[in-house]
């Protein structure tokens, strides 16, 4: 299947300084993080791509499910998808950092990534996100060591439950990431100013060519 066109935003040329890749989610767009976030977002000197999702999901199934062989694939393109995004953002500016970030399915998509341990970003960003699938499931466990990730959730979010987004947050630090996560009780299904403003303050450290701190205020 062809991809479909992302959007490009941010910095251009020498003015950039980090990179961040930003993935959507279930029947969103690239032009609905642009609103919902990048808009909401200070991060002068940040090349973004934001890419798309074919079919406007990134896989058919609830991240919760037992990984049946459909969704397998699914995951399988859609991580091709992004892999390409990355590639082709990195190609552009080459040696800048970059953070890897997306909301729900997109978080999903993105901790996915990481967890494949290939082409790994400087950071993970995931707002409201976990791992695809059960702990039952054969599911990758080689994210790089000390790597900086935010993972963010709600009590209340009626697609990713608080359970999986812990599951996901103890696994993530016995791979041996660096991890900060935060749960915003009765949040609803959306990207709140503070988990922006981690992400703001992220890309500011990295484009200032120091490690991410992930010490915005909650």
């Amino acid at each position: 299947m062809a991809q479909a066109t992302g959007l490009r935003r941010g910095a251009s040329g020498p003015e950039a300084k980090a990179l961040c890749v930003f993935v959507h989610g279930r029947g969103q767009s690239p032009e609905a993080m642009e609103s919902h976030v990048l808009a909401r977002l200070s991060a002068p000197g940040v090349a973004f791509a934001l890419p798309r999702a074919p079919r406007g999901a990134w896989y058919d199934a609830k991240a919760i499910d037992p990984v049946s062989d459909t969704t397998r694939a699914q995951l399988q393109e859609a991580l091709e998808i992004l892999d390409a995004e990355i590639a082709a953002l990195r190609a552009d500016f080459p040696g800048l950092p970059l953070v890897l970030a997306g909301f729900s399915q997109g978080a999903c998509l993105a901790i996915e990534h990481v967890c494949r341990g290939s082409d790994a970003p400087q950071a993970l960003v995931a707002f409201t996100g976990c791992r695809v699938g059960t702990a039952d499931c054969d599911r990758p466990r080689a994210a790089p060591k000390d790597l900086p990730a935010y993972l963010s959730g709600s009590d209340g979010d009626p697609w990713i439950p608080i359970t999986a987004m812990a599951e996901a947050m103890l696994e993530l630090g016995r791979q041996g990431l660096r991890l900060r996560s935060d749960v915003f009780p009765g949040r609803a299904h959306e990207a709140s100013d503070a988990e922006i403003a981690m992400l703001g303050t992220m890309l500011a450290d990295l484009a200032a060519g120091t490690a991410p701190g992930q010490g915005a205020a909650r």
